[in-house]
């Protein structure tokens, strides 16, 4: 089945609403400094100046969990990769608030990032409340899909962490299938409540609050790379 790693296709819009004077001011002066190169090998060195431990966030939507996680950790560095303008604004906004200098990102394809990385080289990868796409001609869109899970996991130190967040049952049920079919991965959980149970190191997104509010239950999933 063809997966998001052959695919390479963005679907939706790129921008939503339009940019207030303000948001297109704050992209105009910053976006290009904090922009990850559009080629070549991605080192953490390469980014920050030093060599240090490095997240990658895919679809960071406003950048809330993004912006959390590089305040409470200041020696990691992070790279955010979202593909549409108004998350990145939201994410430019949260960086320059929290003055925040720990922080790349790219307005794009996460697997065109994480492929140039160095294998084993990622501490960390967050996938939170990613599009479910329920139908199931559309299964092929999602990331957590063999393919892209292949090159997450040729990235990943051995003992890193992916962690994965949903509140759609379909993609739930979908992720502990795949993920269940790996021999690269082990599942943390012990008891349900290592699932059902927000970790106290993972920020809340704005995605949770609303799934929340509207009676949905919401999964935390975290796997080892062996």
């Amino acid at each position: 089945m063809t997966d998001p790693s052959i695919i390479r296709r963005l679907y939706g819009r790129r921008q939503g609403h339009k940019l207030r004077l303000g948001q297109a001011a704050l992209v105009e002066e910053t976006l290009a400094d904090l922009s990850v190169p559009e080629e070549g090998p991605i080192t953490a060195a390469m980014l920050f100046g030093e060599d240090r431990p490095l997240h990658v966030e895919i679809g960071f939507g406003a950048g809330e969990h993004l912006a959390a996680q590089a305040a409470a950790n200041p020696d990691i560095g992070f790279i955010g990769c979202e593909p549409f303008l108004n998350g990145v604004v939201g994410a430019l906004s949260h960086i320059r608030d929290g003055a925040l200098t720990n922080v790349r990102l790219y307005m794009g394809d996460a697997l065109e990032v994480i492929e140039r990385l160095p294998d084993a080289s990622l501490d960390r990868l967050y996938l939170l409340h990613p599009d479910p796409w329920r139908k199931a001609r559309h299964a092929k869109r999602r990331m957590v899909n063999h393919g892209p899970l292949d090159t997450i996991a040729a990235k990943l130190k051995p003992g890193a962490e992916f962690r994965l967040g949903t509140d759609d049952p379909t993609y739930c049920r979908w992720s502990m299938m795949i993920m269940a079919a790996r021999r690269d991965f082990v599942w943390q959980a012990k008891t349900p409540h290592d699932f059902l149970t927000r970790p106290g190191d993972w920020p809340e997104t704005r995605y949770e609050r609303k799934a929340r509010r509207q009676g949905h239950e919401v999964w935390y999933y975290r796997y080892v790379r062996v």
